[in-house]
């Protein structure tokens, strides 16, 4: 799929239905592929860290999911491309899966969360398969933990495994299982507790604003501020010098 860097961060681009189509077709064959749904935090973690943003360059595919980024790109290349977010994805993708007969595992997340994912997929789409679950231990896997959870996935034959385990861990976690993972992994990361109804989403007036971030940020003040704070206003600096930066070397060429 077409790609363009957001300085040096790779976004695919692309419309909704053509992205959703797209991962469709690669779990509809078990491809061991990565699906990234980047925001601001993602994208700040990758600018501070250059290993982080080879991994998430390496992606198969890297979703628009902050408006932000979306902004970012018209701005500085007159590219646009609508967001498109993880809390609308993730839904519509259970749902697609369960029409092509396809599976899921969910991995990562506390047991609490996936039992009540269980509980809900039960209710509102029971027709989809899960093909299991599991809840890590907090410490890092050893060689023989990661072999068994290998294992433990491949012989469940999911389509997608759904991680939930927060930037970058995730993310990290899914480059590392490339071509051990017989299926298609997509970080999820807060969009499952939307869907299940342990978080609430912003209103859509917030949504198309760029302001679902602070909507969050009102439900988890204490651990999102500094988050916010810091990596919110490092982005906007980081696409100010570049806008700046463009506009002298096209003022210099005319």
């Amino acid at each position: 799929m077409k790609r363009h860097s957001l300085i040096n961060f790779s976004i695919t681009l692309g419309s909704y239905l053509t992205i959703l189509e797209k991962i469709i077709d690669l779990s509809r064959y078990k491809i061991s592929s990565i699906i990234y749904v980047a925001n601001v935090h993602m994208y700040i973690e990758a600018f501070k860290n250059k290993n982080f943003l080879e991994i998430v360059n390496s992606a198969d595919i890297v979703l628009p999911d902050g408006k932000p980024l979306s902004w970012g790109l018209k701005l500085l290349y007159g590219i646009k491309q609508d967001r498109i977010a993880g809390m609308d994805i993730l839904p519509q993708l259970l749902y697609e899966l369960s029409q092509h007969n396809l599976s899921v595992f969910f991995y990562g997340g506390t047991q609490n969360m996936l039992d009540t994912t269980g509980d809900y997929l039960k209710c509102h789409l029971p027709q989809l398969k899960i093909a299991g679950s599991y809840s890590p231990p907090f410490h890092s896997l050893t060689d023989l933990e990661e072999k068994d959870i290998i294992h433990k996935i491949n012989n469940s034959l999911p389509a997608i495994v759904f991680v939930i385990l927060g930037c970058p861990k995730q993310e990290k976690w899914m480059a590392s299982m490339k071509g051990k993972i017989n299926a298609v992994m997509i970080g999820i990361g807060g969009a499952l507790p939307v869907m299940i109804g342990s978080q609430k989403r912003a209103p859509k007036w917030m949504q198309n604003s760029g302001l679902e971030w602070f909507y969050r940020f009102k439900q988890e003040p204490r651990r999102l501020f500094k988050r916010y704070l810091i990596t919110n206003t490092l982005f906007i600096c980081i696409l100010l010098k570049e806008y700046i930066k463009i506009k002298i070397v096209t003022t210099l060429k005319l």
